[in-house]
């Protein structure tokens, strides 16, 4: 069977590495390419949304992303243990007619012993701001190495 390393259970550097792979993958805003670390029968709650299975995760995140535009997303490691993660985020994007949001939020996610998440429950706040107030600058795609992390903005 294949495999999403690193593999529960998980130790501190292996539940920051899990988080980084998640965070570049959701910074292509490719739907196909994100819900493929998902199981098949994944269970989700995203605010008012409750996506089941591989097939409405992708669906899920096509809208997503055609509403949220210039999207960058900063996850940062909150708890671990042996197969679950709680992870803290915040991500930055504007809608079609220009209006910024930065968006703050708590996932707890469940993996099964392949690697792949079973369970993803969000818990997501949006912060109306000006473009003046963005800080997520780097360009499309991941997120450079040295850009400051959750924790170095004080969020």
């Amino acid at each position: 069977m294949e495999q999403k390393a690193p593999l529960p259970p998980f130790t501190k550097e292996t539940a920051i590495k899990k988080i980084r792979l998640a965070e570049d993958a959701w910074n292509t805003r490719d739907s196909v390419k994100v819900s493929l670390v998902y199981t098949e029968d994944t269970v989700w709650r995203n605010r008012a949304e409750f996506p089941k299975g591989r097939e409405q995760v992708k669906e899920f995140l096509k809208r997503k992303w055609a509403k949220e535009l210039d999207y960058r997303l900063i996850k940062e490691l909150w708890a671990f243990t042996d197969n679950r993660i709680a992870v803290r985020f915040a991500y930055e994007c504007h809608d079609d007619s220009g209006n910024w949001t930065r968006s703050f939020g708590n996932e707890n996610w469940e993996f099964n012993e392949h690697g792949f998440m079973m369970r993803r429950f969000a818990s997501i706040n949006d912060l109306p701001i000006k473009e003046s107030d963005r800080k997520f600058f780097w360009p499309l795609g991941r997120r450079p190495d040295d850009h400051p992390s959750l924790s170095d903005f004080g969020f």
